[in-house]
């Protein structure tokens, strides 16, 4: 089967990574006041960051509604493909999967996945898939072989300040204040698709940052060396590269793949955030 990956923009892949995995995605609308635009089309991490300082506010994001995917869908089938996997940002976070699965279902060999994942965290899957594709698997082993990784993907990050939680009403303001006043900086992971809080660390960024990587590398420690992510709001080279050593280190994981966060997920995390995604059911 000739088939197609396709996802959100949520996905945060580089251009690079889209050429050679052959992704689509479906742009995810990001709202800046009045005006509307299209995640990793005509909106950068730097508008984002502009509009929260000269505003006060957090710019909206928004799905995209099932006709559209439904022509997104179609474009490919009428190229030829057999048949289309698509997948979601975490259905309890947003209406994308809605969406799409609303759309899928009036098209032959179109399949939604819902990850419950957001960024590189659903990516893993997408580029797992096309793996499977490669291999020769058709549609329906791919997305059954998908859907059993799921439950073991290892989405978190460390945020560097909770002004955009607060904002999104993700957090009190008391919280808000505690948390810059003791310079308290929380590990955000998915439970369940789900967003939860996890450990909190105490002290700078470049130090706090350290302490995540390996916190989360000692607590999933059984990871898929295959591939990594390492996807941020435009963190200081110096840490990443540090990030990058630690991971080379503790588990050699055979790929090291480093992008950087579109516009719908910095609208909700902020400048400085850092994580480190993969999926942890290796032996």
């Amino acid at each position: 089967m000739k088939i197609k990956i396709t996802g959100d923009s949520t996905l945060d892949l580089s251009k690079e990574l889209l050429e050679k995995y052959k992704i689509s995605l479906m742009p995810l609308e990001v709202s800046l006041g009045e005006d509307t635009y299209l995640d990793g089309v005509n909106i950068t991490r730097e508008d984002i960051y502009n509009f929260e300082k000269q505003t006060g506010k957090l710019p909206k994001t928004a799905a995209r509604s099932a006709y559209v995917y439904k022509e997104f869908f179609e474009s490919f089938l009428n190229q030829g493909y057999d048949a289309v996997i698509h997948f979601n940002i975490s259905s309890l976070i947003s209406a994308s999967h809605q969406s799409a699965s609303q759309a899928a279902k009036d098209l032959n060999n179109v399949y939604a996945i819902d990850t419950l994942a957001l960024s590189t965290g659903s990516s893993l899957l997408a580029l797992y898939a096309w793996e499977l594709a490669q291999e020769g698997k058709d549609a329906e082993e791919i997305v059954e072989l998908v859907k059993n990784r799921i439950p073991y993907v290892q989405t978190s990050f460390i945020i560097d300040t909770l002004n955009y939680l607060y904002k999104g009403g993700r957090c009190s303001k008391l919280q808000l204040l505690g948390a810059n006043l003791l310079k308290i900086k929380p590990t955000i992971i998915m439970k369940n698709g789900k967003l939860d809080v996890g450990k909190k660390f105490k002290g700078p960024m470049h130090k706090v940052i350290i302490e995540y990587v390996n916190h989360i590398l000692d607590s999933y420690n059984t990871p898929d060396l295959s591939r990594v992510f390492i996807t941020h709001t435009d963190a200081p080279d110096e840490i990443v590269q540090e990030v990058k050593n630690i991971l080379k280190e503790k588990f050699a994981f055979k790929e090291i793949l480093e992008t950087t966060a579109g516009a719908t997920i910095t609208s909700h995390c902020g400048r400085g955030t850092l994580g480190i995604l993969y999926i942890n059911d290796g032996q």
